[in-house]
């Protein structure tokens, strides 16, 4: 898996750098490990926490009577995710996966009382000694995406129904653009943010206004499979979101980012019972296989899945560099020249939209 540097992010925001720290505790053949996870929504989301989740049954499955694993659902991102990661380090948890980015603070907080404690914080840049921090590369998928949008698009508007405008949120929008727009130059993104990582009916609202608007192709950085169910209701093409969500679009939904968590979880699980954990920084993609992109749907003309299946390869193998140059931003100034790319530090701190993408950027 690649393995991220200490960046500092953007405006606001510096990484706690640290050392890779050992803490070593092996774990007896009489003892049995709890591992817990929390989420921020139900797992019956059929998105995010859904897929998350997948990860925590497959490191039951693995480890067996060795491993206790615990889940926590619908957590806010508030002074609640403290006292839940609180009770679990005091009831015996020895390694907690926080897997929102609001969890941030609350985890580098609790760790704090309790550093004997593994904590792993999904998509956050703040590190400790028994705090590591691990995400998707999840714009890679936006460039596979935007590139068959482009292709789809009949009338050259895309509705993207956005979680919270944070970097990997705006990443992912900026990376499904200029993919887009190699396409379609005159191409239009439309973006409405619904300010929650789940909520079915603000996010099937969201797709409804953005239909309203002329978008026959719906993208969504959300959790539940929402938009997706209403691009299909209205025969417009989608893309789902974190889990496979075909089922809930099987004339419609193109294919799907799926995060796959399964075997990094069952990684860091394992360096505990072996008393080999570090505080490390994980950021993977395609190439490291924790993201995947589901077979393309049958009813996609087969040039257009063709066309998604090389864009796919290219970008796995390095080929292809979803922020290579020239990109401009919204205001037409030059942000990357032409023969460069956009670096992972920029990447990690984006906060500015690219030439195609409507509206402004909430701050």
């Amino acid at each position: 898996m690649i393995k991220r540097r200490d960046f500092v992010i953007g405006a606001g925001g510096a990484v706690a750098a640290t050392a890779l720290v050992c803490m070593p505790h092996i774990v007896r053949a009489a003892d049995k490990l709890k591992a817990a996870w929390i989420y921020i929504g139900p797992t019956g989301d059929m998105g995010w926490s859904y897929q998350h989740d997948l990860g925590r049954q497959a490191v039951q499955k693995e480890f067996g009577d060795k491993v206790q694993t615990i889940k926590v659902e619908s957590v806010p991102e508030s002074a609640d995710a403290e006292r839940v990661l609180t009770k679990l380090a005091q009831d015996g948890a020895k390694i907690i996966f926080t897997t929102s980015f609001g969890y941030m603070e609350p985890t580098i907080k609790v760790a704090a009382q309790f550093p004997n404690v593994y904590f792993e914080h999904a998509t956050g840049y703040n590190r400790a000694a028994n705090v590591s921090t691990y995400a998707v590369r999840f714009y890679e998928g936006r460039t596979i995406q935007g590139t068959m949008a482009g292709m789809l698009t009949k009338s050259g508007i895309v509705g993207y129904v956005g979680s919270v405008p944070i970097p990997e949120v705006v990443g992912g929008i900026d990376a499904f653009t200029l993919a887009f727009r190699k396409i379609r130059p005159d191409g239009k993104i439309k973006v409405i943010y619904v300010n929650e990582w789940f909520n079915p009916g603000k996010e099937a609202d969201a797709a409804k206004a953005l239909l309203d608007q002329g978008a026959d192709i719906m993208c969504q950085h959300t959790d539940s499979p929402a938009p997706v169910q209403t691009a299909e209701a209205a025969k417009a093409w989608s893309f789902g979101q974190s889990s496979d969500m075909a089922k809930f679009g099987p004339t419609h939904c193109v294919t799907s980012n799926v995060d796959n968590w399964t075997p990094y979880y069952i990684e860091r699980v394992k360096l505990v019972l072996e008393g080999k954990w570090t505080s490390t920084d994980t950021w993977g993609g395609l190439a490291a296989g924790m993201l995947k992109i589901p077979a393309f749907n049958k009813n996609v003309p087969e040039k257009i899945r063709e066309a998604g299946a090389k864009v796919e390869a290219e970008v796995k193998s390095g080929k292809r560099h979803p922020f290579a140059g020239p990109i401009k931003d919204q205001s037409g100034k030059e942000q990357v020249a032409m023969g460069d790319h956009l670096p992972d530090e920029k990447i990690l701190g984006i906060n500015w939209y690219v030439e195609g993408v409507e509206g402004d950027l909430p701050h």
